[in-house]
Formats: structure tokens, sequence, C-alpha cells
């Protein structure tokens, strides 16, 4: 997995459009409380589940995994 120059910039930007997405479609309400953490996996398989991104096999699913896989669908996004 080669690491994206401004990873951490998109990932920010992919916690943002992931929480709009999640939420104009009614399936969820993101808390303040919510841990980045959480809010990363929640978005990371919403958009799975929705056939935006292609998953991960499930034994490489991880945290850091799934942080450059939403990276990379923000990169993506205009």
């Amino acid at each position: 997995m080669k690491k994206l120059k401004n990873e951490k910039e998109l990932l920010k930007k992919a916690i943002t459009e992931g929480m709009k997405y999640g939420e104009g479609r009614g399936v969820v309400e993101f808390e303040p409380t919510d841990s980045a953490n959480e809010k990363i996996e929640y978005i990371y398989r919403l958009l799975v589940h929705d056939n935006v991104i292609q998953p991960l096999p499930e034994d490489q699913v991880s945290l850091v995994t799934m942080k450059h896989k939403l990276a990379i669908w923000a990169s993506k996004l205009k």
C-alpha cells in the first residue's frame, strides 16, 4: 500500500463528505462524541454496502487500510 502525498487532508475530506453522504441518505446521525475512528469505520462500511467503493478482503480490513481507502475515494471527488 503506497501512501498518498496528502493523505491526512484527503482523510479529513473523506470524513466530511462521508458524513454528508450518510446523513443525506438518512441512515445515520453522527454525534459530536463519536470518535474519528468510529466515523471512519461507519463511512467505510456504508460506502462498501452502497457499492460506492470496492471492499477490501476481510482479512485485510484494519483502521489503517480503511483510512487509506477513504483517502483514495476522497481524492476522486470533485
